[in-house]
């Protein structure tokens, strides 16, 4: 006996990214328009620091419009080939930021090596104007943003992308004023590559999240040592077998898993306890449940998963 809720084709409705298009297409707007002026305000004032703030903006574009088709597609209902419709889209484009931030980084060091052994000549007077007007675009796209960073790993990407530019902006700013204070020309590069660097690690752990989820790894909020323990105290099970929980797509986890019973006549009445259960305890809507009688499940040995 199996059960499993809720239908497939209500999951797309229901991802956390989904609940903040309309903010994602806001940031988005803002985004494009903004990095259009870093790049020609990078080019003007020969500044790294603002070609690279300007890439980080590229990359925030390209991050938001993924989200967006991401959410496009999981909006598509489920086939017969994709059981789980297309939500996992999410993922796939938490992955593809987390990627591409990896590598621009990369380039970005790189280049400010170069500029650091030929420092070219800066013009710090409208390099700073262009970055105080580019902290103020990235804190308005971080204001839209915050509120779904914490429930989709989706829009947590594209709140990581925004937050990098925002460091980046204030770095510009920093170099500007070094520049037109000292003359100093190095603080560029040096401060390039310190924008490029210091969201290395928040992406890291973007990247590992995502690769987790798509290795249908435990959600870290998830106890498995109470959640066994809350399914073997349901009374009349007296073993819980195959037991898996995974992360479908942000804000959706799933679990399956054999409960094995003594008196097949109490299927019914376990099987509801269990979806109560893991509804009311650990927020997992998402169950399938097998009920087996004991002396059919000890009559098949043990299993490997």
């Amino acid at each position: 006996m199996t059960a499993g809720y809720p239908p497939v084709r209500a999951l797309a409705a229901g991802t956390a990214a989904a609940q903040h298009k309309g903010r994602l297409v806001g940031a988005l707007s803002l985004t494009i328009t903004f990095m259009a002026i870093e790049v020609i305000g990078g080019l003007w004032t020969g500044s790294l620091a603002l070609l690279a703030d300007a890439a980080h903006m590229m990359t925030d574009a390209g991050g938001l419009v993924l989200a967006l088709i991401a959410i496009r597609f999981a909006e598509r209902p489920a086939t017969p080939q994709k059981t789980y419709g297309y939500v996992r889209m999410e993922v796939l484009s938490a992955l593809t930021n987390a990627v591409i931030l990896l590598l621009l980084t990369v380039y970005i060091c790189f280049e400010a090596y170069q500029r650091f052994l030929n420092p070219p000549d800066i013009l710090g007077g409208p390099m700073l104007a262009v970055a105080a007007a580019g902290l103020v675009v990235n804190l308005i796209s971080m204001k839209l943003l915050s509120a779904g960073s914490s429930t989709s790993l989706n829009v947590k990407g594209a709140y990581f992308e925004v937050l990098s530019d925002m460091l980046g902006s204030l770095g510009v700013i920093v170099a500007a004023i070094v520049v037109m204070l000292t003359g100093w020309k190095l603080a560029d590069p040096i401060i390039g590559a310190g924008i490029g660097l210091f969201i290395v690690p928040r992406t890291w752990i973007l990247l590992k999240q995502a690769i987790h989820i798509l290795m249908e790894g435990t959600p870290p909020e998830i106890d498995m040592a109470l959640l066994e323990r809350t399914l073997k105290e349901i009374p009349g099970v007296v073993a819980v077998d195959d037991l898996h929980v995974w992360t479908i797509t942000s804000g959706i986890d799933a679990i399956s898993s054999h409960l094995v019973v003594a008196d097949i006549s109490q299927a019914r009445a376990v099987l509801v306890a269990a979806n109560e259960s893991m509804k009311a305890t650990f927020d997992i809507k998402h169950t399938t449940f097998q009920i087996e009688d004991q002396v059919l499940r000890e009559a098949e040995g043990p299993r490997r998963f």
